[in-house]
């Protein structure tokens, strides 16, 4: 029963990294790469420099306090006479602030909140705080006089670094977006009637305290006309897009390498993967035959 168990968590195991990463890797082959202002709304792919937010300071990486766009960090503890050797997480955190990808044609945020994040720039090294009193040493030396109580591991994204990304792209203004005149009517006139007082002052006419059908009607043409005007001036604003998680469940996926290392590294565990899967079925089915 136990080879049984261990088979069947090998196919499992197995055949869900091989089928995630396959996808992942036909999703990043099979998605062009755009320029941001002619981008297509929807599931689009990106490169370009990661640039600083306008006005905004930039982050500090919690453990080397080094200035960047975006971090992410794990603190491990290693028990004294654990026979396993292993390491257990006791504080993790990441951060989710907008980041600026540029490219020859113009600018996208990024929401990273939900992306696979693969990061160039990561520090790893050892002490014996929970939290460190120093940046990592370099080279060797910092292994031979690190203890091996703590360990810290942070990754961080910094200005001026390439980016690959892939996600859902999203536009506001710029004459982009359409307007459903009926949708946006019928909102208005949710919003004035939630100041029914107001409504009455503006549309009660012959001030009986009630808006009969012909000033309902004028309340309905002037929603109508204001949201037209509402869209004019939100299509003359300048377009601001954004990419963010898709909503179907496709890779969203932010990266310092370029797409051939993604693609390296998808093949690698969706191949990993198809050869635990069927080491498991071997074991299955040798145990059954027996």
């Amino acid at each position: 029963m136990l080879f049984v168990g261990v088979a069947v968590a090998l196919c499992l195991a197995g055949g869900w990294l091989w089928v995630s990463r396959w996808t992942k890797l036909r999703h990043l082959l099979d998605t062009p790469t755009s320029r941001i202002r002619s981008a297509a709304q929807g599931y689009v792919e990106l490169t370009g420099v990661l640039r600083a937010l306008p006005d905004a300071p930039l982050l500090q990486a919690p453990l080397t306090a080094k200035p960047c766009l975006w971090w992410r960090y794990r603190i491990e503890h290693h028990r004294p006479g654990d026979k396993r050797n292993r390491w257990r997480v006791v504080e993790q955190g990441t951060s989710d602030g907008l980041l600026r990808l540029s490219d020859a044609t113009g600018d996208c945020l990024i929401d990273p909140r939900g992306a696979e994040v693969v990061p160039a720039r990561r520090d790893s090294w050892t002490g014996d705080q929970r939290h460190p009193r120093a940046q990592p040493a370099r080279g060797a030396f910092g292994w031979l006089t690190g203890h091996r109580q703590y360990r810290y591991i942070e990754e961080r994204l910094h200005v001026d670094e390439p980016l690959y990304a892939i996600g859902d792209f999203r536009t506001a203004g710029g004459g982009r977006e359409g307007l459903d005149l009926d949708a946006a009517q019928g909102a208005l006139v949710r919003e004035w009637k939630a100041d029914y007082a107001g409504l009455l002052r503006r549309f009660d006419n012959n001030r009986d305290g009630q808006l009969d059908q012909a000033e309902w009607a004028r309340v309905r043409l002037a929603a109508g006309l204001e949201a037209e005007q509402r869209h004019r001036l939100a299509s003359a604003r300048q377009a601001q897009h954004r990419l963010v998680r898709p909503s179907e469940g496709r890779p969203f996926v932010l990266s310092s390498h370029g797409e051939e290392v993604l693609a390296r590294r998808y093949r690698r565990d969706a191949l990993g993967g198809a050869v635990l899967c069927l080491l498991g079925a071997a074991i299955l089915a040798s145990r059954l035959a027996g």
